[in-house]
């Protein structure tokens, strides 16, 4: 697959780790996505693609493309092959400046590109990017629009140097111990953080927390499970096997067998790194 990504300039850098570019094959028709605290934006310029999230029991059909906030539990994705689009890896309070409802609304409810933006918008976008010449110029495009359609949010500061703070002790430290907590009442707060991240900053620091300690696994070696719960400051390996479960939708011995078939069948792959094969 190619995969060309780009980091915005300003004012979205402060929102947004990449704009991205993805084209080819995929490794497997169907992911699984662990929940992590990185919403997501693609515009589909390919066939339609699936998602089944949350407590979904059937997958959905999406075409236009997608917003994903910050998920509570795994997601399946279900690539088109080949595939097509572009998209936007935000950081955990970076969607909500373009987003029409508060973030919990789509908190395990992807909506469409048209739901947040209109059909007419979403048409002209993709007819404009398929037009364009090369990758790069697709994220400028994009970049362009996303700049356009930027808009002010209450109590997004906050949110921002909490989330951040919570980032950088990767959410093994209390939410009461994070001094930009004392600016606000803990109501006020989880309020902001449900519009904003979709999630409470509680629930933001296991995510924090979760993906912190997975992507630091070297599946190539043997694990010991319950040291590793404990490095990461679960209570017993019971509550973390749990955690495991919900975040990603296996156990954690089966989630290292699984991502060792993905390093086994496609070594050095653009996708690997957080997707697990759902076939």
């Amino acid at each position: 697959m190619e995969y060309v990504s780009r980091v915005p300039g300003p004012p979205l850098d402060g929102l947004i780790d990449d704009l991205y570019y993805l084209e080819g094959a995929p490794p497997y028709s169907r992911l699984m996505l662990p929940a992590a605290p990185a919403p997501l934006l693609i515009v589909n310029l390919g066939a339609p693609f699936l998602i089944r999230a949350g407590t979904d029991v059937d997958a959905v059909e999406y075409a236009d493309g997608c917003a994903v906030t910050t998920p509570t539990r795994a997601w399946e994705f279900g690539y088109p092959s080949p595939t097509r689009s572009v998209g936007v890896h935000f950081r955990p309070w970076g969607l909500a400046p373009f987003l029409p409802m508060p973030a919990a609304e789509l908190c395990d409810r992807p909506a469409t590109v048209e739901q947040i933006w209109g059909r007419p918008a979403i048409a002209e976008l993709r007819h404009r990017l398929t037009l364009a010449d090369a990758p790069h110029e697709m994220l400028m495009l994009l970049e362009e629009e996303l700049v356009r359609r930027l808009r002010v949010i209450d109590g997004l500061d906050l949110v921002r140097q909490m989330s951040s703070a919570v980032a950088a002790t990767g959410g093994t430290v209390p939410i009461s111990d994070i001094g930009v907590a004392a600016r606000a009442s803990s109501t006020y707060v989880a309020k902001r953080f449900k519009a904003v991240v979709g999630v409470t900053p509680k629930r933001l620091a296991r995510s924090y927390r979760f993906s912190s300690t997975v992507l630091a696994l070297d599946v190539a070696a043997p694990i010991d499970w319950g040291d590793v719960a404990a490095g990461a400051g679960y209570f017993d390996q019971a509550h973390f096997v749990r955690e495991f479960r919900e975040f990603t939708g296996l156990t954690p011995t089966r989630y290292a067998e699984v991502r060792r078939r993905f390093l086994r069948d496609h070594p050095d792959h653009v996708l690997d790194g957080w997707p697990l094969p759902a076939d």
